[in-house]
């Protein structure tokens, strides 16, 4: 994962361990100034689910795309985290470009909305037929500080879901994961932003099949497995006969 730190000239800061620590003490992993952040603000955990932010008990506010977060939240590459001034915004380091792209045929092409998780849109889920145009002229105006005005366009193209930046902002550029793009191919569960404005790619046809493993077929179960190890079974066959001999013989002696 990276760290960028818009509209300042810090570095960005890059981080592949499973746990980073976010604070004003030394001993953090990343080290922001005393009047930004408590000694120990914030942890950010990798697991199964992804990046989990944790607030810690020396933290004050923490905001996610501009959302308070009082103690857990599950982030996304593309979020951005504030801290006092200090914003943060998370990406991949994989560019999309980069990305293996999911071809489809067309008759296999599946339902696909836009999510809206972050921004005035926020809770709408906007479906897409063929084409979804956002912003100046589409069929959802994108409002954006400043006056600056930006559009998107995602639509089919050979068989692939295509994201295209239309009117381009340099102020607010198009994202995918965080990393600013013109033309991306997406992918299931990818975060496009413009400005405040985040939309997650809903695309459960785009997805792998699960992979179906064959179950071994069961061996015959025979009885005398019940009767327990192999020399058991012979043991208990002698007995009985034994005891079939004494008994003819006691007839035998009687009659």
């Amino acid at each position: 994962m990276r760290i960028e730190f818009p509209n300042s000239a810090r570095e960005d800061f890059h981080w592949d361990a499973p746990a980073l620590r976010i604070g004003s003490a030394p001993d953090n992993d990343l080290i922001l100034a005393s009047h930004q952040a408590g000694g120990h603000h914030l942890r950010i955990q990798l697991d199964r689910r992804g990046w989990v932010l944790q607030v810690l008990p020396e933290g004050g506010r923490v905001y996610v795309n501009a959302r308070p977060v009082r103690e857990k939240a599950l982030l996304r590459p593309g979020d951005i985290l504030s801290v006092g001034d200090c914003r943060m915004l998370l990406r991949t380091d994989e560019e999309p470009a980069h990305s293996p792209p999911v071809t489809v045929p067309a008759e296999g092409r599946c339902t696909v909305a836009l999510r809206a998780v972050a921004g005035p849109l926020s809770g709408r889920v906007l479906s897409l037929q063929d084409r979804l145009e956002l912003g100046a002229h589409g069929r959802v105006p994108l409002e954006l500080p400043q006056g600056e005005t930006a559009s998107l366009a995602v639509f089919w193209r050979d068989g692939q879901l295509l994201l295209e930046a239309g009117q381009h902002s340099e102020r607010y550029p198009l994202r995918v994961n965080g990393v600013a793009v013109r033309q991306a191919a997406l992918r299931p569960g990818d975060q496009v932003g413009l400005g405040m404005h985040r939309f997650v790619v809903d695309a459960p046809g785009l997805e792998p099949e699960p992979e179906i493993v064959k179950a071994e077929p069961e061996k015959a179960h025979l009885p005398e497995e019940d009767a327990g190890p192999r020399g058991e079974v012979w043991w208990l066959i002698a007995t009985a006969a034994v005891l079939a001999l004494g008994i003819a013989v006691v007839l035998l002696v009687r009659f």
